[in-house]
């Protein structure tokens, strides 16, 4: 191997970085081994070593295997060694993985939060009556609030109720009813009312009282 003295600017760009140039030179050096013998005591040596520097990762599922993986990567694929584990084809890690699907609702209202959907399937799975009908209005009211808090400017009900029915799929219409959803102000306050669970000046001048 040549340790040389060498400029960066002559170096190649490593394959994986985070085990250094040193690791890549024995990866190197491996491939030019003319045996087989030599390549596998060497290559095991070399996933030790690897292991050594990464033992935050020990808890992994599949450690050894991963170490593996990355010296056949670091190889370029090209090393010829007995592996305890199937040797991985570029074809495979190079592939992209399918775009996920975003729920066409949520993409639509994410200023409402993933939450609300989750609340608006538990309502429907309720009893009918008026504990339902009083649900969906507290929901339509955090609803409200979502959208204030995203808009910071007014929102009339009706659109509201339109998301609601929207979200609903048709289930939840509040658009003919003479429901009647709380004001920014009387939103806003609520949630900068909300108790904090510790007692307040009065609370504990009143409990000194009591103990005198």
């Amino acid at each position: 191997m040549d340790y040389s003295l060498e400029y960066n600017s002559e170096r190649t760009t490593l394959i994986i970085p985070e085990y250094g140039r040193h690791i890549q030179k024995l990866v190197n050096h491996c491939l030019q081994l003319p045996t087989p013998e030599e390549r596998n005591i060497m290559a095991r040596a070399i996933v030790d070593v690897m292991g050594n520097l990464q033992p935050h990762l020990r808890d992994v599922p599949d450690f050894k295997h991963k170490l593996w993986d990355q010296l056949f990567i670091m190889s370029d694929f090209k090393l010829d060694v007995d592996s305890p584990y199937e040797k991985p084809e570029r074809t495979e890690l190079e592939a992209k993985p399918e775009p996920l699907e975003y729920p066409k609702l949520a993409s639509k209202y994410r200023f409402y939060g993933h939450n609300i959907q989750t609340m608006i399937d538990t309502a429907l799975t309720w009893e009918a009556g008026e504990a339902r009908e009083a649900l969906y209005v507290v929901i339509a009211n955090h609803m409200k609030k979502c959208y204030l808090n995203w808009n910071k400017d007014t929102v009339d009900d009706a659109v509201i109720f339109e998301h609601l029915l929207e979200l609903s799929n048709g289930q939840i219409d509040l658009q003919n009813t003479d429901e009647t959803l709380s004001e920014f102000k009387e939103l806003m306050k609520k949630r900068k009312n909300k108790p904090s669970g510790k007692p307040s000046g009065k609370q504990k001048s009143n409990k000194k009282k009591q103990h005198k």
